[in-house]
């Protein structure tokens, strides 16, 4: 027998709320967290707006000590720590006190690039011959791992503590492979997550390609438009997403609160063949994904209430419906309600899944399935597949029972989650 893995804290820093509370309430009223930033004007962007977490107004203290916070300068472990923290509170776990670290809790906790600035900044101080000045944290602050590895030492895990990096489905892919290893008993609790960090120099490629909306630098709440007719591009974004995982067992016998179960899912990759490249997803690969996270799942098709999906705004977004229809075998009327919360945020690269996972579980808390923003104008394509009623403007009351959550990312990786609410 293998374990049951349900879901007992959740931590958000997101651009349209840091924590539970402020982060569900921007989802309930479609509430954007996209702004104009001086910056990226001043450098010659040609998309200037982006998601970025409001962070100013946090006492960091709560989160790190002096010491940790001298010379700290990588938003992403700002943020990272902040949910991942959160969540583990959030699930009513206390930190290691003694000794010897919770053999039975771990860490993954994934990242695309990790202390950006920090890195700028010594390659600076290399060049100018002052290597002494690094300081003693920069090597932690610039290696992917750091993330987990900050968080690993604050809540003193004795379990796999590790990082994860597969692109825009980091996120969903630390979710299950924190699943897999509490469903096959070599933990009770895993906290799993993603950050990504803010700022020009990680968004400036994305710029240089010319995937980002260019016409919303006066309009920026309007900006991110996924599944769109206007859609014009992903609008970048940033911050980090935190669940506490854990094995039915452990959490009825500490009397947890349950957010949702994690029933099955899948990971795989298009291999860069047929139609799929470095860029863009292999349609078969992405249809096979959803079908296999089912099959785990040992559902039906027809069983699945709603559909987050990765949905980032581009030209893309009528393939993955399509993609959605063909391996759900649904259209019409009959497909899930579906939505994506990257009009809320934009797209926070290797955060969002994470994100995206935490904003899905809510809506089982709220009983509630949260509405699409600046999709009024739903894409041609789009409305041959879905009816338009299926991809409610507002928050809707409809209670999902279980709900699909799919990331697709740059590599040709795909990853698609299951989650059923709990009773």
């Amino acid at each position: 027998m293998k374990n049951r893995v349900v879901v007992t804290g959740m931590g958000v820093c997101a651009p349209n709320g840091v924590g539970l509370s402020k982060f569900t309430q921007s989802l309930k009223k479609g509430k954007s967290g996209i702004r104009f930033y001086p910056e990226l004007k001043k450098l010659s962007f040609s998309c200037q707006v982006a998601g970025k977490p409001l962070i100013d107004d946090i006492h960091l203290n709560k989160y790190f000590s002096n010491v940790q916070l001298k010379g700290l300068n990588a938003s992403g472990i700002f943020y990272g720590v902040i949910a991942g923290k959160d969540a583990w509170k959030d699930a009513g776990l206390s930190t290691v006190s003694s000794e010897n670290p919770d053999w039975d809790s771990g860490i993954i906790f994934g990242t695309g690039i990790l202390g950006v600035d920090k890195f700028r900044e010594a390659i600076y101080q290399v060049d100018e011959g002052n290597v002494r000045r690094l300081g003693s944290t920069s090597v932690i602050q610039t290696m992917a791992s750091g993330i987990s590895a900050y968080l690993g030492g604050m809540l003193g895990c004795g379990n796999q503590v590790t990082t994860n990096s597969s692109a825009c489905t980091t996120g969903t892919e630390a979710v299950l492979m924190g699943y897999e290893r509490i469903k096959n008993k070599k933990a009770k609790r895993m906290l799993v997550g993603s950050c990504s960090d803010s700022g020009p120099y990680v968004w400036g490629g994305f710029d240089a390609m010319r995937i980002l909306p260019r016409n919303y630098n006066n309009n920026p709440e309007a900006a991110s438009r996924p599944m769109s007719a206007s859609a014009a591009g992903f609008v970048p974004g940033s911050g980090a997403g935190a669940l506490v995982l854990e094995s039915l067992e452990s959490a009825l016998e500490r009397g947890a609160s349950i957010y949702g179960e994690i029933i099955g899912g899948e990971v795989n990759s298009g291999g860069q063949r047929g139609n799929g490249s470095m860029t863009a997803p292999n349609n078969e690969a992405v249809q096979r994904c959803i079908v296999n996270a089912i099959k785990d799942s040992g559902i039906e098709p027809g069983d699945i209430d709603a559909v987050n999906g990765h949905l980032t705004a581009t030209a893309k977004d009528p393939d993955e419906l399509k993609n959605w229809s063909q391996a759900l075998g649904r259209s019409g009327i009959d497909f899930p309600y579906v939505n994506s919360f990257k009009g809320h945020f934009g797209h926070c690269l290797a955060a969002a899944g994470s994100i995206e996972c935490v904003g899905t579980l809510l809506q089982f808390k709220e009983k509630q399935i949260f509405g699409n923003i600046n999709c009024e104008d739903v894409h041609p394509e789009i409305e041959k597949l879905v009816d338009t009623s299926k991809i409610p403007l507002t928050t809707t009351d409809v209670e999902p029972k279980i709900i699909a959550k799919a990331s697709f990312g740059f590599g040709d990786v795909n990853a698609c989650i299951i989650f059923k609410a709990y009773s």
